[in-house]
């Protein structure tokens, strides 16, 4: 089963979307992608970039036609990395995927999404703890613009430890992180705390 959002922001499920075709649901399924495209975002502060980040966005990635990275700027919250550096970070992690963006915003997720017309949010859950906060978040959002649908994605199993605070934290101490980052976070991790 399929349900994706129609030009109205209606949702629909293909399997009764075309009932009569039947057997045929594929080429039916293929005549609706081709006539509207899916965009999502998936926004984080990604300082840094984690495997489990990449990881989400090689799978989402391959269910829409379009994901936008948000990379986050909260004036109110410090970084390690600058806006400007996580986007550049973000964008040479992106390159395998020709249908992801990355940009910087500095306000509300969903005004960005109003502002793009998109209704996708791609979060990645890692556990009940993250479940918990990220259900009152797209709560919030839902309330801010009715037609914002968010996606749940857990995390795969190998990258369920891998925490942005806690890797910053063991390479502040100069750690070994290798195994938690691609290699360009690594190494801008090591040039930071040098």
């Amino acid at each position: 089963m399929y349900i994706l959002s129609d030009y109205c922001g209606q949702v629909k499920c293909l399997d009764r979307l075309f009932p009569i075709i039947g057997t045929n649901l594929e080429f039916s399924r293929s005549i609706y992608y081709n006539r509207f495209m899916f965009k999502a975002v998936f926004p984080g502060s990604f300082d840094p970039p984690t495997l489990g980040h990449t990881n989400i966005i090689e799978r989402a990635s391959s269910l829409f036609d379009e994901l936008v990275v948000i990379v986050a700027e909260n004036r109110q919250k410090r970084y390690c990395f600058s806006a400007e550096e996580r986007l550049e970070m973000m964008n040479e992690l992106i390159k395998p995927w020709k249908n992801v963006s990355a940009v910087i915003w500095d306000s509300l997720i969903v005004d960005y999404m109003k502002q793009e017309n998109i209704r996708l949010l791609v979060r990645g859950v890692r556990g009940m703890d993250d479940f918990s906060y990220e259900f009152e978040l797209s709560m919030m959002n839902k309330a801010l613009h009715p037609h914002i649908e968010t996606l749940f994605m857990t995390t795969d199993p190998k990258y369920f430890v891998l925490r942005s605070s806690s890797i910053k934290e063991l390479a502040s101490f100069h750690g070994d992180v290798s195994a938690m980052v691609p290699p360009l976070v690594s190494r801008a991790l090591k040039e930071k705390f040098s």
